[in-house]
């Protein structure tokens, strides 16, 4: 049976996740991308026509067709046709839980379902590499894709504080600097630092709050407080974090575990322009897709058990590979068919910025 993915939105996730589906499913085991957009605009014609040339396939509302087609598109599926036909949908839309309702829940045939990380509930929170073992082959249908800065925050959880079959975190707080917004959009942006409320009396903000859910998969259930901040800048999110351990550690084994995960990123750079340009010149879709970027020199060890330092986000980078991971393993869980599949993203896995 062919493997088809079928992706719903093209903002800053969609565009470049079909982006790697068309460029390097042959290599992954699909057969066939397509990809829905809702309103046809003729600003969107050059890279929807790109996306195409490059081998997507068109689908659309039917009551849009006409108007598609009239902007040289070639339309290849109406909206619902595409999502039954399709193994794996990914909805990279804001309106992943209302579409989950009005048609996921009632259309069986794919094997999946994914959300990003906006739509809390949609189904099992997911990280690669962190909670991995939470997805369960012939159960798992819903897979929320967790954001950007909570694969981070769960990253180094995982990376730093995981010793055997326990855990030695004691408690972490982090502070989400995030960028006003993608060098893509045109609204959002600020004019100086804006400060997030506390909204969550347990939590602070979403981000230690969707970390906390990620690891109640495992059984887990952590101390963790995160606040946010939004700054007048385009260039990637940064993430100041203290995590206070149960046992002696040192800045010597920190960077030794960091330097030993795959999909973590060290770098000497203390300035986001230089890592967000490296992103630029070496990604795709000027993403690298790590999970997270840690500045060594901010490293530093108090009282022998707190850990303080600085991360960079890199954009969604690491939200793409968990999308692609989480499709693979939709498609077939075996877990060393899903690691070979995703060899091809190896590329964009840098160990050092």
């Amino acid at each position: 049976m062919a493997a088809i993915i079928h992706i719903l939105g093209t903002g800053t996730i969609g565009e470049p996740l079909l982006g790697l589906f068309v460029d390097l499913g042959d290599r992954m085991g699909i057969d066939e991308v397509t990809f829905h957009k809702r309103t046809p605009l003729r600003s969107d014609r050059p890279r929807i026509r790109h996306l195409m040339e490059r081998g997507a396939k068109l689908a659309v509302d039917a009551e849009r067709r006409n108007d598609f087609e009239a902007l040289g598109h070639e339309v290849s599926y109406e909206a619902r046709e595409a999502i039954e036909r399709a193994t794996v949908v990914i909805d990279c839309t804001p309106a992943g839980n209302e579409n989950k309702e009005l048609y996921y829940q009632d259309i069986s045939a794919p094997k999946g379902y994914l959300a990003q990380g906006s739509e809390l509930g949609f189904g099992t929170p997911y990280a690669r590499g962190v909670n991995d073992e939470a997805l369960i082959p012939g159960e798992t249908r819903f897979i929320q894709i967790v954001s950007c800065n909570t694969h981070n925050i769960t990253t180094l959880i995982k990376t730093l504080c995981h010793d055997s079959d326990s855990y030695c975190l004691e408690q972490g707080n982090f502070v989400c600097m995030r960028r006003a917004n993608d060098v893509t959009q045109t609204s959002g942006f600020i004019p100086a630092p804006s400060l997030g409320a506390h909204g969550d009396a347990e939590f602070g903000t979403h981000h230690a709050r969707d970390a906390h859910r990620v690891f109640e998969t495992l059984g887990q259930n952590f101390d963790l407080f995160s606040s946010a901040v939004k700054l007048n800048t385009q260039y990637m999110h940064t993430i100041w974090f203290r995590m206070a351990f149960n046992r002696d550690t040192s800045v010597e084994e920190v960077v030794e575990r960091l330097r030993a995960n795959p999909r973590v990123a060290v770098t000497e750079k203390q300035q986001t322009n230089l890592v967000f340009s490296f992103g630029r010149d070496h990604g795709y879709y000027g993403r690298i897709l790590s999970q997270t970027v840690v500045s060594l020199p901010t490293l530093t060890v108090q009282r022998k058990r707190e850990l303080y330092g600085f991360c960079f986000t890199p954009q969604d980078g690491n939200s793409l590979l968990s999308s692609v991971a989480a499709a693979l393993w939709l498609i077939d869980p075996d877990p060393s068919s899903v690691s070979t599949r995703l060899k091809p993203l190896s590329k964009w896995l840098y160990q050092e910025v």
